[in-house]
């Protein structure tokens, strides 16, 4: 499991990391788990028209459907494939449940085929059952996961799935408890507040190696729907506030077609109700 670089025989290939693919142990998805998805192409529903530029194209694909909620209390399940999904930076693993069921989660650092896992919901938990052992691969309410524990796949509503620390490679950490909430440290940095109640998957997500490839030529970034980006101080004055002037210029801050400043100016808003849960922002400075 890692990265290769390639042999620098075309312009294309001689900068070009790539995965070796050497986790993966099934090349063809579970079909009861496919779906088409209408994929939108940087076009909103209602008029078709471009909302999120340099989008477009690339290879046809189809939906793994995952499972973020984990909500197949105290079933155990055994890890039957790890395979490539083309919608996330991340591997996924095919589990065969003991009742028969099929579903795909996220792959976590360390987990092979042929291991069992088992997670437990809130209210089993809260009945005295027995509580899965804390290893990688189960789900827990964070309630029941021990502080430094390093987990992923974090639910930030009960019973919604998990929305936080899905990329390949990223982790979260819990600190501690304030009331019914729990401390964890995100990727980022930052320290949040999260509800008990909320589900998380012990271990940290597979493939940290993602961050080391490089594509090496535009082609391939049109093969993963990625369309040309052009810079605003090649266009003329009338398409961007960065264009124009005889030469190269410099002096403008760094701005969006439609003016908004980017590049260092904050557009989180001053009063957001999820304030009262950050107890540490990501650059360390009070809210």
């Amino acid at each position: 499991m890692g990265v290769r670089k390639l042999k620098p025989v075309t312009n294309g290939t001689r900068h070009a990391v790539l995965y070796d693919f050497k986790e993966i142990t099934k090349k063809e998805p579970e079909k009861s788990l496919l779906i088409h998805w209408h994929r939108a192409k940087g076009r909103s529903r209602q008029q078709g028209k471009i909302t999120a530029r340099h989008r477009g194209g690339g290879h046809k694909k189809r939906y793994r459907l995952i499972d973020f909620k984990r909500d197949k209390s105290l079933i155990p399940a055994k890890v039957v494939s790890i395979e490539y999904d083309p919608y996330r930076s991340a591997r996924i693993c095919l589990l065969h449940y003991a009742d028969g069921e099929k579903r795909y989660i996220l792959w976590p650092e360390g987990l092979k085929v042929g291991d069992v896992v088992m997670s437990i919901s809130y209210e089993d938990a809260q009945k005295g059952k027995e509580l899965p052992e804390i290893k990688v691969g189960n789900a827990l309410p964070l309630k029941y996961i021990p502080d430094g524990t390093i987990i992923h796949n974090i639910e930030l509503t009960p019973g919604k799935g998990g929305q936080l620390v899905r990329a390949a490679g990223t982790s979260a950490q819990v600190l501690g408890r304030s009331g019914s909430y729990v401390q964890v440290k995100l990727p980022s940095g930052e320290v949040r507040l999260i509800h008990e109640r909320c589900m998380a998957t012990v271990g940290a997500v597979g493939l940290a190696e993602h961050e080391l490839i490089k594509l090496g030529k535009a082609g391939r970034a049109r093969w993963l729907g990625w369309r040309p980006h052009t810079r605003g101080t090649a266009m003329n004055p009338v398409d961007h506030p960065h264009g124009g002037g005889e030469g190269k210029t410099k002096g403008k801050h760094p701005e969006s077609p439609w003016g908004w400043k980017t590049k260092g100016y904050k557009t989180r808003r001053s009063k957001k109700y999820s304030d009262k849960f950050i107890i540490s922002r990501r650059d360390g400075r009070p809210l």
